[in-house]
């Protein structure tokens, strides 16, 4: 299988030099490394071509690097019925840039990139709807960034008062625990019925 992928890596770049910056085969699976602008020109001869034939989008989703200044990965996972192999394409951008949407070759993308959207802020050019798909509308943030709280900026809850869900800044209402990690075998000193019998059989 490793050489297959090493075949199909060598192909897919000798066709298409444009397109594909760098490759490689790790853990048996080819990833691609691929220049923004050529995304989609990439995708449309990866599912057309006949030794490639990847006609199944299986997942797009985003990496968060924040210390580099193309902070993001896109990543696309693609399936080949065909000739049952697995390939994984990335593109890097900066937070301003904007990816070309695949909806056009793939219509099943159209999910997956409003999810990147609404969890990194990612925006996809030529998309048909691009607005949150898991978050409200009026959220704030985009929850799987690297610097978004873990508690989040307002939480949601539903006031008995006023008859309606309200948004309010998220405040703790208690401090954090603190965790001794010791065994519950070893620290705690639990009595159960049935206990004392031990003591008696002493």
């Amino acid at each position: 299988m490793s050489n297959a992928l090493k075949e199909l890596g060598a192909h897919i770049e000798a066709k298409r030099p444009d397109c594909v910056l760098s490759w490689d085969v790790t853990r048996g699976e080819l990833n691609v490394t691929v220049a923004l602008p050529n995304i989609v020109g990439l995708v449309e001869f990866l599912k057309t071509d006949a030794t490639c034939r990847f006609t199944t989008l299986v997942d797009i989703t985003g990496v968060d690097y924040p210390e580099r200044a193309k902070r993001f990965d896109v990543v696309y996972h693609f399936l080949s019925m065909y000739q049952n192999q697995r390939i994984r394409l990335r593109v890097a951008c900066r937070e301003e840039d904007m990816v070309p949407s695949i909806t056009g070759i793939h219509p099943s993308a159209n999910w997956f990139e409003r999810e990147v959207f609404d969890m990194f802020g990612i925006l996809f050019t030529g998309h048909p709807d691009l607005r949150r798909i898991l978050t409200d509308y009026g959220f704030r943030g985009y929850p799987l960034r690297k610097d978004f709280p873990t508690t989040g900026y307002t939480e949601v809850r539903y006031d008995e008062v006023q008859k309606r869900v309200v948004y309010e800044p998220v405040s703790l209402v208690q401090e954090y625990r603190q965790f001794d990690f010791m065994s519950p075998w070893e620290g705690a000193e639990y009595i159960l019925p049935g206990d004392e019998k031990t003591e008696d059989a002493k």
